[in-house]
């Protein structure tokens, strides 16, 4: 699959990672965990293809787009429907009703704020826009969510492509714990900017 990847972003560029971004949405076994350290190594020194800052961009582009699919599923039939389906049928996919669920719960332990930080954890990002569209999240405010929490999981994983050059295939035995911590501090930093506007808004 790598040198599957690695082909054709050299033969299509910045558009093959949009498209690769955006199927990593829709089709689960892609992992963005592999396509974002390879693009940054592509625009590493060593092989200087492309520019990092572009490969960033584009790779959170073609992830907010590759997150509409499963929004409108979840708009339009449901959260209890889109399990029976993916139960069914899911197995192409690799997802099943129980993978849902999950994304479900955190949906629904986290709120809207779900959609920003979910983004950047493996095994839900990519299903956490059909509960967000279940419970009819606005439209604006999903894609801007989207964006910022993928553009800052595409652009950690294309540095660390950036600086481990051909050793980027590294990166994907690490990201698991690598991206917990990293949900864990933006939380933090989340929560705490929460209760500094409240207690500025108190003291005015």
């Amino acid at each position: 699959m790598i040198e599957w990847m690695q082909n054709l972003m050299d033969s299509m560029g910045y558009v093959g990672i949009f498209l690769l971004m955006i199927l990593e949405n829709i089709f689960p076994p892609i992992p963005s965990e592999l396509i974002m350290p390879a693009a940054g190594f592509a625009a590493s020194p060593q092989r200087g293809d492309l520019n990092i800052f572009l490969v960033v961009l584009v790779g959170a582009l073609g992830s907010v787009i590759g997150t509409l699919p499963l929004y409108y599923v979840g708009k339009v039939f449901g959260l209890e429907r889109s399990k029976a389906w993916a139960d069914r049928y899911g197995k192409w996919l690799t997802v099943s009703g129980e993978d849902l669920q999950k994304a479900s719960d955190w949906f629904e332990r986290h709120g809207t704020s779900a959609v920003l930080f979910g983004r950047m954890v493996p095994g839900v990002r990519s299903l956490l826009s059909l509960p967000a569209g279940v419970s009819e999240m606005g439209l604006p405010q999903f894609l801007i969510y989207s964006f910022i929490g993928s553009g800052l999981w595409a652009g950690l994983l294309a540095a660390a492509g950036y600086f481990l050059g051909e050793n980027y295939d590294r990166v994907e035995q690490y990201v698991g714990p690598a991206s917990k911590i990293i949900l864990g501090l933006l939380v933090i930093g989340f929560v705490w900017w929460v209760l500094r506007r409240r207690r500025a808004g108190k003291g005015a």
